[in-house]
């Protein structure tokens, strides 16, 4: 076969010492290896940042051949297109194009595709074949392929597209030796000037045309093996069946909470145990007075009331993470798929919400993917209301203190099953929510149809899920170092001064700044059930919805989880701790959150459109259960 046509280039001349660096551009679709092909690339020389104006990641390093040559590489955001139907594919869009002010043309292009699946990446070529800069299509994760048995002629698949095509392995050492064998030649013979672009936006008859020809270019150039029977294929027709399917993934999510519960007790207990060890020293050791006091009943106290729940938050981040490096979450996507869409969500918009279980925040940047612009933001305003991690203190807290410790049905823990019930309500706010949502923003449009590739079941790689367990372990604990220490320091503050009169009857709190300002907000809360103490902690409660439960037992000044549970059990009606769980489904307690959601709405004022409906809701709700509740006899 012929080798791989080379392109024209003008001759070699001496290397200009003025000149800019060549720049190559990292271009594919998302999930086809090219971030892997980047960091073999550049090693830890790339920098890390966001494009002007935008929040999409830039990513720059220096690659540097085995014969010395040195070249910038950019790793351009993921796109299936230059059509550019988010934000994402925007910036691939203007960048190579030069349109994008501050941002030069790159000199070259590397197309990377997924060897095992070169559809997409052939359809996508044809595209940037017409940008009119020199080009190399790039045959990501080739070993996998062979191991399919898929036979890829790659020069033949070359003298038809009339550019280089390279088989390569990123996560493997040798794997660019023959993407180095053909770039060297290149930069030491001088890249070709770049041609006028002829690229203009496709129409779907255009999309269509591409997709048939890169269909043929497959046909004639991609050997296939007979479809084996495999494991995958074999669990598939389980899971993803109709009927099965969605029980299954019930199952799975109920197994999850349950075990939130049962698995994590002996540790939450250790931690409780240390902390009330850890306070009666300071007790102890140091006199009665304003530092005993700060240090036993705010510091201790307060973050040790939030770093209990650690060990059910991780447990809740293990079956995610098991999950997903089982293969089973684009399942679970394609499975939830008819159900969004009949609520008004687009398909892609699954897997941003799953990640609002963990953190709402990464859940509405990975809304990014989403092609159209009502749907995008539809589903940044409805992330929040996913049950994040941290309402898991709240939770955990007021359950334990108001629902029995005991099975039911055969075994189940009721606890449990009140948690499950709280994810569920998140879950049906978002559905509806975005129901309505689709009305306000009045789309014509329809949705297209969900498509993902769905990848082989394997086994969990036990590194990768200890590493994802030590990161959110340690974005926890810096969080109840930094905004969690300061929110309890500033609570014990407001609830110690001013001291309480000479001659004072009532508990010294009645008499500080917190008592004030909750006694000010309480009016406003009272038909809610809520007492003052609850208002003082919803306050610093923004900064973090878990500070809410460092807020309760510095107010109530009492140590340990236990103490608070029982002491909550004591002076709460069930009613009102049913309507402060309804407050925390809908209210937006989070800062951060927030302002996530104003920079990737682009406008202030979809921001307060989620403070105010989320507020709303959540008085709503509050209001409602309380008075249910009192009328059914738990006032």
């Amino acid at each position: 076969m012929s080798s791989a046509p080379a392109i024209s280039q003008p001759q070699a001349s001496q290397p200009d010492p003025d000149a800019q660096p060549i720049e190559v551009a990292l271009v594919g679709a998302p999930n086809c290896g090219k971030t892997a092909l980047f960091n073999a690339m550049t090693g830890a020389t790339a920098k890390v940042g966001n494009y002007s104006g935008v929040t999409v990641e830039r990513k720059v390093g220096i690659a540097t051949t085995p014969a010395g040559r040195k070249f910038s590489v950019i790793d351009l955001p993921g796109t299936h297109s230059l059509r550019a139907r988010s934000p994402d594919e925007e910036v691939t869009r203007d960048v190579l194009l030069g349109q994008r002010p501050g941002e030069r043309v790159p000199d070259m292009i590397l197309a990377v595709g997924d060897a095992t699946n070169l559809r997409g990446a052939l359809r996508l070529v044809s595209e940037l074949k017409k940008v009119g800069l020199p080009i190399v299509m790039i045959l990501n994760m080739i070993d996998i392929a062979r191991h399919r048995g898929l036979q890829i002629d790659h020069e033949a698949l070359s003298d038809e597209l009339g550019i280089p095509v390279i088989p390569a392995t990123a996560v493997r050492k040798g794997g660019l030796d023959e993407l180095w064998q053909t770039v060297d030649p290149m930069l030491d013979a001088g890249l070709a000037e770049p041609q006028p672009s002829s690229w203009a936006v496709p129409n779907t008859h255009d999309m269509r045309v591409a997709m048939r020809e890169a269909e043929r270019l497959v046909n004639a150039h991609v050997i296939r093996p007979p479809e084996p029977d495999t494991v995958s294929a074999k669990i598939d027709r389980v899971v993803l069946n109709p009927f099965a399917g969605p029980v299954i993934l019930l199952a799975i999510l109920f197994v999850m909470f349950q075990a939130v519960f049962s698995w994590a007790a002996p540790f939450m207990d250790a931690i409780d145990a240390g902390f009330t060890w850890l306070g009666g020293i300071v007790t102890a050791v140091l006199p009665e007075g304003l530092v005993q006091s700060f240090l036993a009943d705010g510091i201790i106290t307060g973050i040790g009331s939030v770093i209990i729940f650690l060990p059910q938050i991780l447990f809740t981040f293990l079956f995610i993470l098991l999950l997903e490096d089982f293969g089973y979450m684009a399942r679970a996507a394609f499975l939830m798929d008819r159900i969004m869409g009949r609520a008004g969500l687009n398909g892609r918009a699954f897997i941003p919400l799953l990640s609002s279980f963990a953190c709402a925040i990464p859940g509405i940047m990975a809304a990014r993917v989403i092609d159209n612009k009502h749907d995008r933001l539809t589903t940044i305003l409805v992330a929040p209301l996913m049950t994040c991690s941290a309402r898991i203190p709240v939770y955990t807290l007021i359950i334990a203190a108001f629902i029995p410790n005991r099975t039911v049905l055969g075994g189940l823990s009721l606890q449990g099953l009140v948690m499950f019930g709280l994810y569920a309500a998140g879950v049906f706010s978002v559905l509806a929510v975005a129901f309505v949502a689709r009305y306000i923003f009045a789309r014509e449009e329809r949705h297209a149809p969900l498509m993902l590739d769905l990848p082989d079941y394997k086994m969990p790689i036990l590194r990768n899920i200890a590493l994802g367990l030590y990161q959110r372990a340690k974005i926890f604990l810096r969080r109840a170092g930094t905004v969690i220490f300061w929110a309890t320091v500033v609570i014990w503050v407001l609830s110690t001064f001013p001291l309480p009169p000479e001659g004072a009857t009532e508990p010294a709190i009645n008499y500080s700044f917190a008592a004030m300002i909750g006694k000010f907000i309480a009016p406003v809360l009272a038909p809610l059930g809520f007492n003052w103490q609850i208002a003082v902690a919803l306050v610093p409660g923004m900064a973090a919805r878990e500070v809410m439960v460092a807020g309760l037992a510095t107010v109530y000044a009492v140590g340990g989880e236990s103490g608070l549970v029982h002491l909550l059990a004591d002076q709460w009606s069930l009613a009102t701790a049913l309507a402060v769980l309804a407050w925390f489904i809908f209210a937006p307690q989070c800062i951060s959150t927030l302002a996530v959601i104003r920079r990737e709405a682009g406008s202030a004022k979809w921001m307060w459109v989620a403070v105010g409906y989320m507020f709303a809701l959540a008085y709503i709700a509050a209001f409602l259960t309380y008075r249910i509740a009192v009328a059914f006899g738990a006032g």
